[in-house]
């Protein structure tokens, strides 16, 4: 549409179902590519993707027209197939139910598209839980502990 304009930065948080820690060191960033590859064809923009042997993080940038349960949905679904495609865990791969959305100003993209790069070591002094929970706070969203990680354990 003319004369529309809009700049919607999302991080996107997602974990391997019951927190497996199966992506691979040696084939993980061919997954994390796959996955930008996905954000950008469904009309988005992914800035980073990364993450470790149990989650993603991904910086996104989200056009109005994309939801993102729709984007979601299309990117989980796609990497999963890509993965038992190319069998590259040892069982069937699947995602968690459901993810995290945070929303950024631009002047925020660099500082986390830095925390995004530096997954590895941040994980070596936090849990995914304590910085899963330490963002839902951060973000005053409201949740109930007794069903946060309901099919991640």
């Amino acid at each position: 549409m003319a004369n529309s304009y809009h700049q919607i930065y999302l991080q996107l948080v997602f974990a391997v179902k019951y927190r497996a820690a199966v992506l691979d060191k040696a084939w993980r960033s061919k997954v994390f590519g796959v996955i930008g590859n996905l954000i950008n064809e469904s009309n988005c923009k992914a800035i980073i993707v990364n993450g470790v042997e149990d989650h993603v993080h991904c910086l996104v940038g989200l056009r109005p027209v994309v939801t993102v349960s729709e984007l979601m949905k299309a990117v989980k679904a796609k990497s999963s197939k890509y993965i038992n495609d190319h069998q590259l865990t040892k069982d069937r791969f699947e995602w968690q139910e459901g993810y995290g959305v945070f929303s950024y100003h631009q002047s925020l993209v660099d500082t986390v598209f830095k925390y995004i790069q530096n997954q590895e070591t941040h994980h070596q002094m936090q849990t995914f839980d304590e910085e899963y929970i330490g963002l839902l706070n951060e973000f005053k969203v409201e949740y109930d502990e007794q069903y946060l990680f309901q099919g991640l354990i």
